[in-house]
C-alpha cells in the first residue's frame, strides 16, 4: 500500500521510492514493485541508457486504488492515537 501511494504522486525511480516507503529495504523493494507490476497495478519502464534507468508508475488499475487509500490514510491519522493506547495496553500485559 505505501508503494501505491508514493507512486500516487506520480513517476518515481527505485532510489526514491526507497527512500519514501521508510523502513524497508531494497530487496523488499524490489519483491513488492515486481509482485505489483506482476499484478498489473504498476508499470516498469526501463530506458536503453547507461547506466540504466528504470521508472515506476501507475497503470489506470493502479490508478483505480488511490481513492481508497486516501481514505485509509485517513482514518490511520484520526485513529493513530487510539491505536497507540491500544498498542500500549496490549505490551503492558
Amino acid at each position: 500500500m505505501l508503494v501505491i501511494y508514493a507512486l500516487s504522486e506520480g513517476t518515481k525511480r527505485h532510489n526514491r521510492l526507497q527512500r519514501e516507503v521508510e523502513g524497508i529495504s531494497q530487496k523488499m523493494l524490489t519483491k513488492t514493485l515486481r509482485s505489483l507490476e506482476r499484478d498489473g497495478l504498476i508499470r516498469r519502464e526501463v530506458y536503453p541508457v547507461v547506466p540504466p534507468k528504470v521508472e515506476y508508475s501507475l497503470t489506470p488499475l493502479g490508478e483505480s486504488l488511490i481513492g481508497i487509500l486516501t481514505e485509509l490514510c485517513k482514518w490511520a491519522e484520526e485513529h493513530i492515537e487510539e491505536v497507540e493506547a491500544a498498542r500500549a495496553d496490549y505490551d503492558a500485559r
